[in-house]
């Protein structure tokens, strides 16, 4: 059934923080403040490649306002960040190795004091040659970045005869894919608050992924154990993988130290964009054959993605993308082969997707060129060559959690409204492209296209995933729900407190969610790679009757009744007979001498393999999506989408939604408009005036999102989360659908509109006579 408001009935609640979102009533960690805080502000370096002479810092220190310049010499421990590898300097001590790098930082009384006082630090620097560029990085000439060398990390995966198998193919299509450097572009730049407790902690308010992660690396950083410091993280304006990693807090916390006074910190758009992450660029090239039966018998790939100058989790998402080329689809052979190369480029890392995106563009884009070469509908070449439900592997060959969802997304795409148009039209109803020409616009052209997704969710085997959760009744009759998961506007706290009222029974009143305070709730791992949905439902599994027992038999004693007679409820524990109040929540609080407190622990299910990163729980999409295409300025306009995600059953109907609409709408600058141009390792597009994302007017056509909730029979693995899946599918459905209006390949990102009017030159003309 189609996901809307209608369709959800009363289970479309409105979202426990949205009145205040709406209203710009709630406060964001970075519009905190304290009294006597200072502003910091941090020196980057000016260079992509520099080897660091000297600093001077005694002119800046002698500033009026100034209360603290530190650089690598006042980093008490570990002068390195990072969550997989802490390769990344607080401060730069020999090299600087991209614009963004830091060199000092300044604590002052005013920002405009603090910004002056930057520029009287003195930096003497002498510039290294710029590897702007992997096959730069990869040249033997080229210096090392790092000791280690310039390549980060490298992923295969190989099985069967490659070579053979291209041997006896009667169609081989080769394609290079290439996809661009993407900013998350949150609404809330990078920013906190520091302050220095009287008892000697140090608090930090900044937003982040995993506020226990940060705390660990501080306490590296600072060299002081992980109690003294507290994190508070929620709510956060904006992630999408981007403040997974540390960005201010190091300089905030180190200035805060130093001082012993507040410190405050909030990156301008400029200063995110020369030192924020990006979404990896990755150039993909492909190799595939088919047999005469339209079978898919080899398939070849080459990845080189560029990580810019540090690792961050450059390795992981190159392995998410080593695993996701290959896809859900059957081959005869397979032979992938991939490489993470660092560069002077700007920083990439954590984006929504996760490596997902570039590498299904390019599959989905390789599946349409073979469907065309083999003679068949783009639909039904996927269907024959998808991996049967019965096979029970991944793309690497382990073993993974039984699922029909690609069949079944595959099934309803092909059943929806949109496959049905373009069937007709390639039926001969519409023109050469397989669509009716708007003879009012004749320089307008429609096309429909469709792509398959498919998501590992999780970090993947090997890799440390625990999680878990906590139930509380409090003094004050409320059910409190403890988790170490952050909001980062993608609706964790509306899905938390349903799924507390659907599966306790209680109401929305009832409940008090806590996050995001590493001094006040458990460790549930990070809110990323689409987990922390199936890790809450499956800690509420766990607590739920523990829970309630303990509950129960503190309400049988206080009604004077056995337990078995009484049911968690709506305000109070009420007669499991006729549902009427037993005792109210607060009255059975009152008696109690202690609150009661349930703790559960969790690991996300992971495969059995010894394939790091490999993953056991996947979700499937279909996407459909028309466009039209004005032959004109050669620009693409987004008509209708039709979703479709198998994720299991739907927790919070208006999250769900708005996940697919958000995660579409990113997608949609992906393809179409964004692109953070960098020439010789310098940001062209240094602010959001230069980088176009999608406006409400970019998004004005429909989406309609169908979710398939049921599981195969015997998952005990409840809901997958979706908070990716929606922002993978729509580049290559988009794609193809320009091949489909236009007759032409699309195989970079973003869809160039000169590429489009270059492919129209005569009929432009006869256009533009016919209006003259």
């Amino acid at each position: 059934m189609r996901l809307n408001r209608q369709n959800s009935g009363t289970r479309w609640r409105v979202r426990p923080d949205g009145p205040e979102k709406v209203s710009g009533a709630l406060t964001y960690l970075t519009d905190m403040t304290a009294p006597g805080m200072l502003y910091g502000t941090v020196l980057r370096s000016p260079h992509p490649h520099a080897a660091i002479r000297t600093i001077r810092k005694d002119a800046a220190l002698r500033a009026d306002g100034v209360a603290a310049v530190l650089t690598c010499h006042d980093v008490p421990g570990l002068n390195r960040f990072g969550i997989a590898r802490q390769d990344q300097p607080v401060f730069c001590e020999e090299r600087v190795r991209y614009v963004g790098d830091a060199v000092a930082a300044v604590a002052a009384e005013t920002r405009e004091l603090a910004e002056l006082a930057l520029a009287l630090i003195e930096v003497e620097y002498e510039l290294l040659p710029v590897l702007d560029d992997p096959e730069r990085s990869l040249a033997p000439e080229a210096p090392a970045l790092h000791p280690e060398g310039n390549v980060l990390h490298e992923a295969a995966f190989a099985d069967g005869d490659i070579e053979a198998a291209f041997a006896g193919c009667a169609h081989i299509v080769e394609e290079t894919y290439r996809t661009p450097r993407q900013m998350h572009a949150y609404m809330e730049t990078e920013g906190g608050l520091f302050v220095p407790e009287p008892d000697g902690r140090l608090t930090v308010y900044a937003p982040t992924q995993h506020g226990l992660m940060d705390r660990l690396q501080l306490s590296r950083i600072l060299a002081l154990p992980e109690e003294r410091i507290r994190v508070v993280s929620s709510p956060i304006g904006g992630s999408f993988g981007g403040k997974d990693e540390l960005n201010v807090q190091p300089y905030g916390a180190l200035l805060a130290l130093a001082t012993g006074r507040p410190v405050k910190i909030h990156n301008s758009r400029r200063e995110s964009v020369r030192s924020g992450l990006k979404r990896h660029p990755m150039v993909l090239r492909m190799k595939t054959g088919i047999g005469q039966d339209g079978r898919i018998a080899a398939h070849q790939v080459r990845i080189t993605a560029d990580t810019g100058p540090y690792a961050t989790l450059g390795a992981e998402v190159l392995n998410f993308a080593t695993e996701h080329v290959i896809g859900t689809y059957a081959f005869g052979a397979v032979d992938v082969a991939s490489r993470s190369v660092f560069t002077n480029n700007g920083m990439s890392g954590e984006f929504r997707g996760f490596g997902g995106n570039q590498a299904i563009f390019a599959l989905e884009g390789q599946m349409d060129r073979l469907a065309e070469a083999a003679g068949l509908d783009p639909w039904t070449f996927r269907e024959l060559n998808l991996k049967p439900a019965a096979d029970g592997t991944g793309p690497f060959g382990q073993p993974i959690a039984k699922t029909d969802g690609a069949e079944r997304v595959w099934a309803a795409l092909r059943d929806s409204r949109l496959w049905r148009e373009r069937a007709a039209g390639a039926a001969g109803v519409g023109n050469d492209a397989g669509q009716p020409p708007n003879s009012l616009k004749p320089w307008l052209l429609t096309g429909i296209g469709a792509a398959m997704v498919m998501h590992g969710a999780g970090l993947g085997f090997g890799i440390p995933d625990p999680s878990g959760g906590r139930l509380t009744f409090r003094k004050d009759g409320r059910i409190e729900a403890a988790f170490g998961f952050e909001e980062c506007g993608q609706g964790l706290i509306a899905t938390l407190e349903q799924m507390m009222v659907e599966r306790l029974g209680l109401a929305g009143s009832d409940v008090r969610i806590v996050i995001g305070d590493t001094d006040a709730v458990p460790n549930s791992g990070s809110s990323t790679a689409s987990r922390a949905t199936t890790m809450m439902w499956k800690s509420l599994e766990l607590l739920r009757e523990p829970f309630a027992d303990l509950v129960l038999a503190a309400a049988g004693q206080a009604a004077g009744a056995g337990p078995e007679l009484l049911r968690l409820g709506e305000g109070g524990v009420r007669w499991r007979s006729t549902g009427d109040m037993a005792v109210a929540y607060a009255d059975l609080a009152a008696t109690l001498a202690e609150p009661i407190v349930c703790e559960a622990a969790v690991h996300y299910p992971t495969s059995g393999t010894e394939r790091v990163g490999a993953h056991y729980l996947y979700s499937h999409a279909a996407v459909a999506v028309k466009v039209e295409i004005n032959r004109l300025t050669g620009r693409v306009r987004v008509l209708d989408q039709y979703h479709v995600v198998a994720a299991g059953p739907v927790m919070n109907p208006q999250g769900y939604l708005g996940q697919i609409e958000g995660g579409s709408s990113m997608a949609l600058g992906y393809a179409l408009l964004e692109e953070a141009v960098m020439e010789g390792g310098q940001y062209v597009t240094k602010n959001l005036d230069t980088y176009l994302v999608p406006t409400i007017a970019d998004q004005s056509g429909a989406v309609e999102v169908l979710p398939i909730e049921d599981l195969p029979e015997g998952d005990e693995h409840g809901p997958r989360g979706i908070g990716e899946i929606g922002s993978i599918g729509l580049a290559p459905a988009i794609a193809s659908a320009v091949k489909h209006a236009a007759g032409r390949w699309i195989n970079r990102l973003p869809i160039d509109p000169a590429l489009l009017q270059e492919a129209f030159p005569i009929r432009r003309l006869e256009a533009m006579n016919d209006e003259g």
